[in-house]
């Protein structure tokens, strides 16, 4: 084989293999990206479980609490900045705003011993404790998903790819400096 049309197929394979490591690369960050989104629904749903919970706890606390106005009216500022959100910064500011209000309706609560003995009040706690640990799993899911999609935009040479089809990295699902603590109440008293 002469010379020349060795370095010519060696070209031709070098260029071949690159459209292949490209197409590959593609793919892969398309089924990445998928997923991500897939999992930033999951939170979505259990947001929206959540804010749809609201409205039911509220109306069975104003039964007991009927001077309480100014919570029910946070409460329902915070759940339609939520509802309203579209970014997922915007979501998670919004969630917190929401869970602080419903940290507040919870002290509330205390004061009123009857409420805490109602069928419906704790049906409704229930749900909404059970609600928080799906939120909670399907942050650290869509926070899961996030990490490996952007480490795969991010890594040399796949930067260059992502670069040249538009992929960006993602945000993550991230708790406020407040949502670290977690209120104390105590339903037994």
């Amino acid at each position: 084989m002469k010379k020349g049309t060795k370095i010519l197929l060696t070209i031709l394979i070098l260029i071949v293999v690159a459209v292949m490591y490209t197409f590959s690369t593609y793919n892969s960050l398309v089924r990445m990206a998928e997923n991500v989104d897939n999992k930033w629904s999951q939170v979505e749903n259990q947001l929206q479980r959540r804010a749809d919970l609201i409205p039911n706890l509220v109306n069975t606390v104003k039964g007991y609490a009927k001077h309480e106005k100014e919570i029910f009216e946070t409460l329902a500022q915070a759940r339609s900045k939520l509802l309203n959100a579209n970014t997922v910064e915007d979501k998670a500011k919004a969630n917190d705003e929401l869970s602080s209000a419903i940290s507040r309706l919870l002290m509330i609560v205390e004061n009123y011993p009857n409420l805490k003995a109602d069928r419906t009040f704790v049906q409704l706690m229930d749900e909404l404790a059970g609600t928080e640990n799906r939120i909670a799993v399907a942050r650290k899911d869509y926070n899961n998903a996030v990490k490996s999609y952007n480490m795969k935009v991010k890594v040399f040479p796949n930067v260059l790819i992502a670069r040249m089809f538009g992929f960006e990295e993602r945000q993550y699902f991230q708790a406020s400096s407040q949502a670290q603590s977690v209120p104390s109440v105590d339903f037994s008293k």
